[in-house]
């Protein structure tokens, strides 16, 4: 007997991945196609025009990686980085620190401008760097940083870059379709996502989208990226007019892409946006009033993920694993230098409702008490 029959639903409440709506289980299921069949690139090209409504751009290259949203991180830094460049980070968790020792992997040289853990990197401090690194080739910001819930604004360091020659770069993975990310306002060059978040699809594809100065900057290469299967000028022959060969596509995450996408569009992104605030809004204030404290700087907290420390003299880790087992509601525990010490819960994409927070906060009282 196949160990699928086994399986026990989880409720995911974690940072990723978030739960999946039957609407798109059901497009997963659909008869599979070929990759260079018309309907498939017909239906690549709608991909394409819902995501740069999402992304809020114009920008022709935009497309889904193949791959989750650390194959997009990877596509934006080989396409971006050369060997030798000097690439400026904003580090404040995790996935700065991913961001920096990518470029290093690149050959250049990562100057990684830290904040504390919980707050955001200020723009002042950007602007610092670019003065003291004239010709560095990258900046890298995460917009939304998982590891910590911190929500990093984007207008102020994104006005600094574009009057630079630098690359601006912006993580999105948690924040797309869950907050505005205004690709094109904020100047941003190369801005990649997941689908496991706030698009509320499985992980297997990742959005991105690159800007005509980030494009004109890759076909200037002297050297062509070290990953040939992430080269987004030869992705390019695929998804433009010549629809040349590159890899096979998978074409029934796509159909889930496109479905989830479907759904934004019927919902509205200002209703969806709403949605994630007030329900995000709500498990904040339930929790403080359970004894926890907000981790994430105020004013500057995500929506759909919360960064909650534990009252004094409770251990997180038996709480959760209670969650998982009595319970089946996935949260994730805290990573870095809060391990052990706080909770990070999802609301995103079809999770972020109010009947979650209740079954939640239901598990909570009970763990707790």
């Amino acid at each position: 007997m196949s160990l699928l029959a086994d399986l026990q639903p989880r409720l995911l409440l974690g940072p990723g991945p978030s739960p999946v709506s039957e609407r798109i289980l059901q497009a997963m299921a659909r008869p599979t196609i070929g990759h260079l069949d018309s309907q498939f690139l017909e239906l690549m090209d709608d991909i394409a025009d819902r995501l740069r409504r999402v992304f809020g751009t114009d920008n022709p290259m935009t497309f889904p990686v193949s791959g989750t949203g650390s194959a997009a991180l990877e596509a934006a830094m080989t396409n971006a980085v050369q060997p030798g460049d000097t690439v400026i980070v904003g580090v404040n968790g995790v996935f700065g620190m991913r961001l920096a020792e990518m470029a290093r992997r690149q050959g250049a040289t990562a100057v990684e401008i830290e904040a504390e853990w919980g707050r955001i990197v200020e723009p002042e401090r950007i602007e610092a760097a670019l003065r003291r690194h004239p010709n560095a080739a990258v900046v890298c910001v995460v917009v939304a940083e998982t590891s910590t819930g911190v929500h990093q604004p984007m207008d102020e360091i994104g006005r600094l870059v574009a009057a630079t020659d630098a690359l601006l770069v912006a993580d999105t993975v948690t924040a797309l379709a869950g907050t505005p990310v205004e690709v094109d306002a904020n100047h941003i060059d190369i801005c990649y996502s997941g689908t496991q978040k706030c698009v509320g699809v499985p992980p297997g594809v990742a959005p991105i989208t690159f800007s005509p100065k980030a494009m004109d900057r890759i076909a200037a290469r002297p050297q062509p990226p070290h990953s040939w299967y992430l080269d987004v000028g030869l992705i390019a022959g695929y998804l433009g007019e010549e629809r040349r060969y590159h890899h096979t596509a998978p074409i029934n995450m796509l159909y889930a892409l496109h479905e989830g996408l479907v759904e934004i569009e019927e919902e509205g992104l200002e209703a969806r946006y709403e949605r994630h605030r007030r329900v995000g809004d709500r498990l904040k204030s339930e929790l403080v009033a359970r004894g926890f404290c907000l981790y994430a700087q105020e004013g500057h907290r995500l929506p759909q993920l919360t960064s909650a420390v534990l009252p004094e003299g409770v251990e997180e880790g038996p709480l959760r694993r209670r969650l998982l087992d009595d319970f089946s509601i996935e949260v994730g525990g805290g990573l870095g230098a809060m391990k052990g010490k706080l909770w990070r819960i999802g609301l995103m994409g079809y999770g972020a409702r109010d009947e979650n927070v209740d079954r939640l906060l239901e598990a909570v009282d009970v763990v707790m008490g």
